[in-house]
This record gives C-alpha cells, sequence and structure tokens, in this order.
C-alpha cells in the first residue's frame, strides 16, 4: 500500500495517489514543510508510483520498474541535492537538463527530485526555469524545500504547492516507542522537535546535551555563578550545534513562562534571542555564552 510505511499528512497521501491513479500528473511540484517532516520520503514513494509498470497496484514492487528503483538504478530517476550540503550548482542543473531531454528508459516517464531547493544559486535557479517553462511531457520535477521564501517567484509559480504540516507530538511519541527509541525523551524536547520525525531522531540521538541543558537552567536559581560556568561544558563545547541547544533553552523558559507567568522567564528568552543573534554574527562564541550565563543568572536571582 502506498505511503503505508510514512507517518501523518494523510491529505498529501491521498492527493499523490489520486493522481496516479487517474494519471492527471503535472510536470512540476513544490513540496513545503519543516525539515525532517518527511517531504523525501514523500516525494521518493510518489516517484516510484509514477514510474511503477503494473496498472492496478501502484508502487507493486515486482515489475522491473519497482525493482530497479528499489535497487537505485532507475534510469528514468535522479534526486539532486546540495554539493556538500552547501548549494545546488548551476552545473548540477545543467545536467539535468542533459539527463531529461532523453528519453525514458524503462518507464513511459522521468522523475527528478532537487532537495533543499532553496540553497540552489542563482544561476541554477534561472537556468532550471527555462525547464519549469518547457518541460518533456514526460517529465516531473519535484523540488523540496523548508523556506520557501528563498525561493525565486518565478520558480514558485511555475510549481504546484502541497504543504506538509507538522506531525502531531503523541505520533512522533508513538513512533519513538515503536524503534524503543522514547526512553529519556522530555514534554520539551518533543515539542522542540516541532513536528519533524527527522528533527525527533537527531534530538533523541542528542538527549543527554539536552538533558543537561534542562539540568543547567535548574540550577540557575540554586547555584553561583562560577558553579554555573564550570557545569556549562555541554555549551562552550557544543559550537556546532549551538543554536539548536539555544533554541532548546527557549522552549524550556517558555515553559516556564506558561506555568508560573513570572517575568524574568520571559526576559531570559530575550537574552537567548540576543546571544544567537551575536552568534549568528560571529561573535566571540565563549565570550558569548560567558554573558548569556551571567544575564541568565541575574534574571532568576
Amino acid at each position: 500500500m502506498a505511503f503505508q510505511n510514512i507517518i501523518g499528512n494523510e491529505k498529501n497521501k491521498e492527493l499523490l495517489k489520486k493522481a496516479v491513479e487517474t494519471k492527471n500528473l503535472l510536470h512540476s511540484y513544490l513540496f513545503i514543510g519543516e525539515e525532517g517532516i518527511g517531504k523525501s520520503l514523500f516525494a521518493t514513494e510518489f516517484a516510484q508510483m509514477v514510474l511503477c509498470e503494473d496498472e492496478e497496484k501502484k508502487p507493486c514492487n515486482h515489475c522491473k520498474s519497482c525493482i530497479q528503483f528499489m535497487g537505485e538504478s532507475h534510469p528514468d530517476f535522479m534526486v539532486i541535492e546540495p554539493e556538500e550540503g552547501k548549494a545546488v550548482k548551476i552545473e548540477q542543473i545543467r545536467f539535468l537538463q542533459e539527463k531529461i531531454a532523453e528519453k525514458p528508459v524503462t518507464s513511459s516517464k522521468k522523475v527528478y527530485i532537487i532537495s533543499n531547493a532553496e540553497t540552489m544559486t542563482r544561476e541554477s535557479a534561472n537556468a532550471l526555469l527555462k525547464t519549469l517553462e518547457e518541460p518533456p511531457e514526460y517529465a516531473i520535477l519535484i523540488l523540496l524545500t523548508s523556506n520557501e521564501s528563498k525561493l525565486l517567484t518565478t520558480i514558485k509559480s511555475r510549481c504546484t504547492k502541497i504543504y506538509f504540516e507538522k506531525i502531531p507530538e503523541e505520533k512522533i511519541l508513538a513512533y519513538l516507542k515503536e524503534k524503543g527509541l522514547d526512553t529519556g525523551i522530555t514534554e520539551n524536547m518533543l515539542k522542540n522537535s516541532e513536528g519533524s520525525i527527522g528533527k525527533a531522531l537527531k534530538i533523541e540521538e542528542e538527549k543527554e546535551q539536552y538533558l543537561q541543558i534542562e539540568q543547567l537552567i535548574q540550577n540557575l536559581h540554586k547555584q553561583d555563578i562560577t558553579q554555573i560556568w564550570r557545569q556549562a561544558e555541554v555549551l562552550y563545547s557544543a559550537k556546532e550545534n549551538s543554536i539548536s541547544l539555544l533554541e532548546y533553552m527557549t522552549i524550556v523558559f517558555y515553559q516556564l513562562l506558561k506555568k508560573k507567568n513570572q517575568l524574568c522567564y520571559e526576559r531570559a528568552i530575550r537574552v537567548i534571542e540576543k546571544t544567537k543573534q551575536k552568534i549568528l554574527a560571529n561573535a566571540n562564541y565563549d565570550m558569548s555564552i560567558d554573558f548569556l550565563l551571567l544575564r541568565l543568572w541575574e534574571e532568576l536571582n
């Protein structure tokens, strides 16, 4: 059954299944939603359904097309991802254009997925625009983005937009339980996942850091600032993950604000936001964390 192993976004499942069943397929789609919410899984499964040769059940997992697809060797399917995780470059789009000009080999269609489409350079986006304006009749392009605002308006106007909703926390927790990964996951961690299975899995892998953040916050009004600085190694040593940890601190303080309605928690959130801005502006990292902890300690004491 199509999409059976994907959690959430039932309306999108029905929409895409109906498009395949009725053969009402469009040339370009834009999948929009949080990072890790399942856009790539949806796009991949949709691609297999489109390329499947069976007329009754799609995907059938038995035809030549499905076997090639599952073996990652389908000649009519391609995924383009940002090089080195940074940008989709014009050379990649030109290669796509070369391949898309060739007739399908196995299936009646060709499907191309562009992940993190918002990372396309302006040259890449303008080059892709030509293909979107006059796509071959057999071609389907699926662009994935977690930041629609960074895409050219001309790109967005030529794609059918499909929005992906956040997955409810209870479904994320049920998924983690099913995988045996729910031990130690707190309510705050679930909220920090922002309705994304991908983010929830990443948080689960790094949950010790998040638990240390919670403990640090609990200690702010119990210990002096020198003790707090000594206990904050989790922040000082996590420069690469610092923004995620600071966002988690914001969530913890926001939950405290909701429960206790004390202005010190609101002021603490503002301090964290200012620290994030400093770090993103390449301010001295250790000094930024020093000042953050001092200001939080002052607010809570």
